[in-house]
């Protein structure tokens, strides 16, 4: 992982007590977007920073010394993944 540990470590260490919240709005029956925008707040927390770490290492990495193929690669998951989204 070419993601910064020591900035993605305490991201998740955050989101297991959003997610530990989130439970607690389900048990209270909360409304629903409230819970969904919970939800998207705790999958995006990390996911920027590892993301980050990719395009400015792996991705970078691919484009400087890569061939054709490797590069296009990298392209073609970073579209993956936001087809995903």
């Amino acid at each position: 992982m070419k993601a910064d540990r020591k900035k993605v470590e305490p991201l998740l260490r955050t989101a297991r007590g959003q997610i530990d919240g989130v439970l607690k709005m389900i048990e209270d029956n909360r409304y629903c977007m409230d819970i969904m925008m919970q939800l998207q707040a705790v999958e995006s927390l990390a996911q920027r920073e590892v993301l980050r770490g990719h395009l400015s290492g792996c991705v970078q990495d691919a484009f400087e010394t890569g061939d054709q193929n490797e590069r296009e690669q990298k392209i073609a998951e970073i579209i993956k993944l936001l087809d995903k989204a």
